[in-house]
């Protein structure tokens, strides 16, 4: 009796991720005990808890459960080309655009924004406090040689990375440029560790803060550092598409919005995110 309740319950986890339209995909997070399931990629609002919110949220009213994949911009976009996700949350406005334009991505809508701040060790080695746009903290970073973490991973944290190095003129390479390979949390807490500066979004950074005693905000405030976030969604072929398609409305609607505004003030004194009406000034 035991190892048939056993093969039961095996079975019907499997069925929760098949049915999600994930067959090779496994679930980071389930939001939701609705019979209706679809499948979403993302990096920081899944880490950092804000998707669990909005999604548990949505459930209430619509019997559904969303299955969270962990994945970076670059990462969520595959997945989404690939047909291995109904939707993704992300960070890349030229690649969100071209999936847009070939056709297998819909329905791209401005959820909100947060931006990178440049963190570091506080005696600051390449004195990047002291610069006047982002393009030139690289610079600096550069020229002195002193460590630069980087995720290497095409994320949208990686893309808007590579765009700096470009304004900058510079193509890094050497022993003080470390690619991890790595998601967003665990790059910054190997920084900390090796006190080295990376790149980070403000709303990771006010989460994190706290546990990263040797970091600390060296550069912020180029325009060029806000970053917004976008929905989109498969536009046919997916069993979870249609209930994706209303995920994003609920997340663009006056209630979705304020929880976005309102996420982190509880727990750490300030939101994690701005909202669209905030975010739209720097869309693209």
């Amino acid at each position: 009796m035991f190892k048939l309740i056993c093969i039961l319950n095996l079975f019907f986890v499997m069925t929760c991720t098949v049915s999600t339209g994930l067959a090779q995909e496994k679930c980071d997070g389930l939001y939701g005990k609705g019979s209706h399931k679809f499948s979403l990629a993302t990096g920081s609002p899944g880490e950092l808890g804000l998707l669990a919110v909005l999604a548990e949220t949505f459930s209430k009213d619509s019997d559904a459960t969303l299955c969270w994949v962990k994945a970076g911009s670059g990462q969520s976009l595959k997945l989404l080309r690939d047909k291995k996700v109904d939707m993704i949350m992300v960070h890349a406005p030229v690649a969100e655009k071209k999936a847009i334009e070939e056709g297998w991505a819909s329905n791209r809508r401005l959820i909100g924004s947060n931006e990178f701040y440049i963190v570091g060790p506080a005696d600051d080695p390449a004195k990047i406090g002291e610069a006047k746009t982002v393009a030139d903290a690289y610079a600096r970073i550069a020229k002195s040689g002193a460590k630069f973490f980087s995720r290497g991973d095409s994320s949208g944290t990686h893309k808007k990375e590579m765009d700096v190095w470009n304004k900058s003129g510079i193509e890094p390479q050497g022993p003080w440029y470390i690619v991890t390979k790595d998601f967003m949390i665990v790059t910054l807490k190997r920084a900390d560790v090796e006190k080295g500066y990376f790149m980070t979004d403000s709303s990771t950074w006010a989460a994190e803060k706290k546990s990263l005693p040797n970091l600390k905000i060296l550069f912020r405030g180029d325009k060029f550092l806000v970053n917004t976030y976008h929905t989109l969604c498969q536009p046919e072929g997916t069993q979870g598409q249609k209930w994706a398609a209303k995920f994003i409305q609920f997340v663009a609607s006056e209630q979705g919005q304020k929880i976005i505004g309102d996420y982190g003030k509880d727990k750490y004194g300030e939101g994690l995110y701005n909202d669209a009406e905030y975010a739209k000034q720097y869309d693209d």
